[in-house]
């Protein structure tokens, strides 16, 4: 059997704010709460399962969403409206910017526990140089 990623745990310092902010700017659903956990379930069958925990455990990680065109136009939108800062790179030097990297569009935010969350129209490594011409 091939294996495949099939959830993780996200610690938020409020679960339910968290999953539904990811949730609202990716256009998905917050899952029925289970347990400690609300699961925000992506299309390719990954689930994150926010989990509150005190702040001072948090340890800060990086989630990055590979997106068609029209969904990262969508999710851009939502990130505006809601007043949330983006940046093109993860250092974040660049706000305000959004990042053409791999022949693709990307950009950064924090999610309100502080995890940095990338969302990208083109895998790292799928956009191969251009040979110089002859």
């Amino acid at each position: 059997m091939p294996v495949e990623l099939n959830h993780t745990i996200v610690h938020a310092r409020d679960n339910r704010e968290s999953a539904e902010f990811l949730a609202h700017i990716l256009g998905l659903k917050t899952g029925t709460e289970w347990g400690p956990f609300i699961p925000v379930a992506t299309s390719n069958g990954v689930t994150l399962d926010f989990a509150t925990v005190p702040a001072e455990s948090i340890t800060i990680q990086h989630y990055a969403f590979l997106v068609p065109d029209d969904e990262f136009d969508a999710a851009f939108e939502r990130i505006q409206q809601a007043g949330t800062l983006y940046y093109a790179d993860p250092h974040m030097k660049q706000p305000n910017e959004i990042n053409h990297n791999h022949g693709g569009r990307g950009l950064y935010f924090l999610d309100p526990a502080g995890h940095g969350m990338e969302i990208i129209t083109r895998p790292y490594g799928s956009h191969e140089a251009t040979p110089p011409a002859l």
